[in-house]
C-alpha cells in the first residue's frame, strides 16, 4: 500500500523541502498535488511501507508494515524522535498530538513526550492480556477508556457502551459503539455535538437524531463531525464556515464574489442569486450529505477544517478550507462542494483509505488494483432514496 500525502508542509510532514532556509509559504510549504511518501529503507536496503500514518499539525507518525512494527516520525520534532522510533519495535497502533506519541503494544500504552530527551516514556498503561478487552485498542481508545492528546492522558470509560472507536475534535469527543450508536460530549459551541444546541456537555450523549440508523465509524474535526452509516450515507454537523460540511458557505461565497467582481471590474451578475441562496454556519443536528449520488462512502476523516472521503468507487473527494492545498486539487482556493482529487483517476490508483491532519490529507491507494466503474449502482437508503 502507498501513500500521498499533501497540504501543510512547513515542518516538512510530508517531503524534504529544497530550501528550509527560505522565509515565507514557499511552494513547497503548500503541496496542492498529491506527493508519494517515502518508506522506510533499513539497514539491509529492504524498504517497507506504511500500513498507517496518523497527524497532528506540524507532525506525521507513520507505523511500518514489517514484521517487527515500528514507528517513524516526521516533522517539528527534536532530533532524538526523528526518524525511526527505537522504543517503537512491536507497536500495533499509533496517535500523535502536538506534545506526546502514544503507543500501543500487546501489552500496554505508553506515552513518550516528544520534546523530552528521556528514554523512558512519560505514561505507561498495563493491559491485560488475557481479558476480551484487549483486542480493542484502537487508538486513542483503549480498553476501559481513551488517551487523550494531553495529560491527563487516560479518561475512563463505562463498559456498558461498548465503545468500537472514537475520535477526539478540537474540543469535543465522538464516539461509536458496538451496536452502531453515537455519544458525543465535550464543547459544543459551533454545533458539533448534534444534539440541536450548542451548549456543552460534560458525559457522553447519544445523538438522538442518529438514532435507529447503525453507524460504522465517526470522525472528528477541528469543530465539526461527521459519520458514515452502515448504508454508506454520510451524515455531518458542526461548523461549516470554511465548507467543511459540504453546505452553502456564505463566506467561500462572499469570496467567490469578490474575486469575480475584480477580475470583471463590475458587480457580479449573480449577486442577486447569492443573496437569496441559504447559508449554513453552523448546522446543529445531523444532516444527510451526499458526497456523489454515484456510489456510497467507504470511508471519511476530518482536518481542522476540512474534510476527506473515500467512496467504494475508489475515488477520493473533498471540501472545505483548502488555503494550503490539504484539497489537494492543485490549488490553494477553499469549497464549499465535494470536488473529486482527479490526481488519482488520472493516475489510475485506487484510493483505499484517507487520514486527515489539521491541516494536511494523506491517502492509502491498494498497489496494482484497477479502479471500480466511473458510475456504480448505489442502493437505495432506508429513505428510499
Amino acid at each position: 500500500m502507498r501513500w500521498f500525502g499533501f497540504g501543510f508542509n512547513a515542518f516538512q510532514q510530508i517531503k524534504t523541502l529544497k530550501n528550509p532556509e527560505n522565509s515565507g509559504l514557499d511552494a513547497e510549504e503548500r503541496l496542492s498535488s498529491p506527493t508519494e511518501l517515502k518508506g522506510h529503507v533499513n539497514r539491509d536496503g529492504r524498504c517497507f511501507e506504511f500500513s498507517q500514518i496518523r497527524a497532528s499539525w506540524s507532525r506525521r507518525a507513520s507505523l511500518h508494515s514489517d514484521d517487527a512494527g515500528c514507528v517513524c516520525v516526521a516533522g517539528f520534532v527534536n532530533d532524538s524522535c526523528r526518524g525511526v522510533i527505537k522504543q517503537s519495535r512491536g507497536c500495533r497502533d499509533v496517535f500523535i498530538s502536538e506534545s506526546h506519541l502514544t503507543l500501543a503494544f500487546l501489552d500496554r500504552v505508553e506515552c513518550w513526550d516528544l520534546q523530552s530527551s528521556d528514554d523512558t516514556p512519560s505514561w505507561t498503561m498495563g493491559i491485560d492480556t488475557q481479558s476480551k478487552s484487549s483486542a480493542a485498542v484502537n487508538l486513542p481508545l483503549v480498553p476501559g477508556g481513551y488517551i487523550a492528546s494531553k495529560p491527563p492522558f487516560f479518561h475512563s470509560l463505562s463498559p456498558h457502551m461498548q465503545a468500537k472507536s472514537l475520535a477526539l475534535g478540537g474540543e469535543h469527543v465522538i464516539l461509536l459503539t458496538a451496536t452502531g450508536a453515537v455519544y458525543t460530549w465535550g464543547q459544543g459551541s459551533h454545533g458539533q455535538l448534534g444534539h440541536g444546541g450548542l451548549l456543552p456537555e460534560e458525559e457522553p450523549r447519544t445523538v438522538e437524531a442518529l438514532w435507529g440508523m447503525k453507524m460504522s465509524s465517526v470522525s472528528a474535526g477541528g469543530w465539526h463531525s461527521v459519520c458514515i452509516s452502515d448504508a454508506g450515507d454520510l451524515y455531518v454537523w458542526g461548523w461549516n464556515e470554511s465548507g467543511q460540511l459540504g453546505l452553502p458557505s456564505q463566506r467561500l461565497r462572499k469570496t467567490s464574489e469578490k474575486k469575480t467582481d475584480q477580475q470583471e471590474g463590475e458587480l457580479s451578475q449573480n449577486s442577486s442569486t447569492h443573496q437569496e441562496e441559504v447559508f449554513i454556519s453552523i448546522q446543529a443536528f445531523p444532516a444527510l450529505f451526499d458526497v456523489t449520488p454515484l456510489c456510497e462512502v467507504k470511508t471519511v476523516s476530518c482536518g481542522s477544517r476540512h474534510t476527506a472521503a473515500v467512496t467504494t468507487s475508489g475515488d477520493l473527494y473533498t471540501w472545505g478550507w483548502g488555503e494550503y492545498g490539504q484539497l489537494g486539487h492543485q490549488s490553494f482556493s477553499s469549497s464549499d462542494e465535494p470536488q473529486r482529487v482527479e490526481f488519482f483517476r488520472a493516475q489510475q490508483l485506487r484510493v483505499v483509505g484517507v487520514v486527515c491532519g489539521p491541516w494536511n490529507t494523506f491517502a492509502a491507494v491498494a498497489n496494482e488494483e484497477g479502479l471500480a466503474p466511473e458510475h456504480p449502482t448505489k442502493p437505495l437508503n432506508k429513505h428510499g432514496e
